[in-house]
């Protein structure tokens, strides 16, 4: 984290240099994970990132032991972790089943589409972002072909969905759990409810009117015809339900000890990793640890590399020192927070902006670099950790979103919810 001495060190500093090669590698990497066509070489997010990475290692813009240190293994094994939950209940069967149950009273894509939206955006309150994300995925892919909707339509719903309703929770997100610590809040559950509950209601609101607008054709479809979903694997069945059972647990566990015990707190890995113990101890441990989502795993590595030879470089850092006299505001707060999220990744933003805002910060400036750094999530695919995970599932399966697709409606979707929360903040 970047302390108030470094950051007034960078005051001190010359005019605002050109950018480096970390930076011009990561605007490589923006670039081609919108083109991903390079002649007939389709390529993967992944691989993309994973190309970044290596060459700011060649070029000497990181060293091998700070890309090591950079290397979060907390978030490596919570998303091991989900993905052999999120695995187990896909391959089973389960999710599946679960899902049928959820939008069994859905009778168009209308009401399809605010099931998707408002529930995975109340869970990811609860059950974390990416965690949704990963369990989300196949199950609206299922919707999709169960009843003849686009699957974009279905993903983008998941991927705003849990984006936007992440921002209203302590523990929605890593970055907002690191606001609710580090910003020394007494009672972040209370305070993120009573501050960011309605407007992050009204942003899913604004997200379902924005998607009816550019999918009109999926909403004018007939009447959804329901079907029951039988359970593949019974006894891999057995092993997800009491998986997801631990996960919701040991999420109340968490949820209660960060409001009323917060030294006794633990890591998010520790959730994921215990609930997946009855996936791994079954019999079917060895087909669901081969068909987990490996890729994306190499992905967090190779970004983490790649952003932390961007933090490295110091140009974010002397960009905020150029405005710091207006940082405090809501508007700037979330500005940058939207912006600047894209180029280092929302987490470390925010670990640089909270020293910056000093030690006389308010509960509304907090709230305000909260929700710009998830609704940052909604502008491009590499501004939330959960959009990568949701379009290389879907890749599996023969699914995608581009780029300038993701832009186009994520673009309208952000800019509405930084108006509704600069109006309620």
């Amino acid at each position: 984290m970047v302390s108030e001495f470094m950051l007034s060190e960078f005051m001190l500093s010359s005019p605002v240099s050109l950018p480096d090669l970390s930076v011009l590698i990561l605007l490589g990497v923006f670039a081609l994970t919108a083109f991903r066509q390079v002649g007939s070489l389709r390529l993967q997010i992944w691989q993309i990132m994973t190309f970044g990475a290596i060459l700011v290692l060649l070029l000497g813009e990181i060293s091998p032991e700070e890309a090591l240190a950079a290397i979060n293994m907390d978030v490596l094994l919570f998303l091991f972790g989900a993905f052999c939950v999120g695995e187990a209940l896909n391959r089973s069967g389960y999710l599946a089943w679960l899902g049928n149950r959820i939008v069994s009273r859905a009778k168009d894509t209308d009401q399809l589409v605010l099931l998707v939206l408002f529930s995975t955006g109340i869970l990811s309150a609860i059950l974390m972002n990416d965690t949704l994300a990963i369990m989300g995925t196949p199950l609206v892919l299922g919707f999709s072909r169960k009843y003849d909707i686009s699957p974009k339509l279905m993903l983008f719903s998941l991927a705003f969905g849990v984006t936007t309703g992440s921002v209203m929770s302590p523990i929605g997100n890593p970055q907002n759990l690191l606001i609710a610590i580090d910003g020394n809040l007494d009672a972040p559950f209370v305070t993120f409810l009573r501050s960011l509950a309605l407007p992050t209601l009204i942003c899913l609101i604004i997200a379902y009117a924005v998607l009816r607008l550019y999918f009109r054709q999926e909403f004018e479809k007939s009447t959804l015809v329901h079907s029951e979903e039988a359970i593949t694997d019974p006894e891999l069945a057995r092993a997800s339900k009491i998986a997801l059972s631990l996960l919701l647990v040991l999420i109340g566990c968490k949820i209660f000890l960060v409001e009323f015990l917060p030294a006794w707190d633990f890591n998010l890995s520790w959730i994921a990793l215990f609930s997946a113990l009855p996936v791994l101890l079954s019999k079917k441990r060895a087909e669901v640890l081969k068909n987990i989502d490996w890729a994306t795993l190499v992905f967090f590595v190779s970004m983490f590399v790649l952003m932390q030879s961007v933090w490295i470089s110091g140009t974010c850092q002397e960009l905020l020192t150029r405005m710091f006299p207006q940082l405090g505001s809501v508007s700037m707060i979330l500005a940058l927070s939207i912006g600047l999220s894209q180029l280092i990744s929302n987490v470390p933003f925010v670990a640089l902006y909270l020293p910056a805002l000093g030690s006389t910060v308010s509960q509304g400036q907090l709230m305000a670099l909260a929700a710009g750094s998830t609704i940052a999530g909604n502008l491009l695919i590499l501004g939330a950790a959960s959009n990568v995970i949701i379009i290389q599932n879907a890749e599996k399966e023969g699914s995608t979103l581009s780029f300038a697709e993701f832009f186009k409606i994520g673009g309208l979707i952000t800019f509405l919810d930084a108006v509704v929360y600069f109006v309620f903040l």
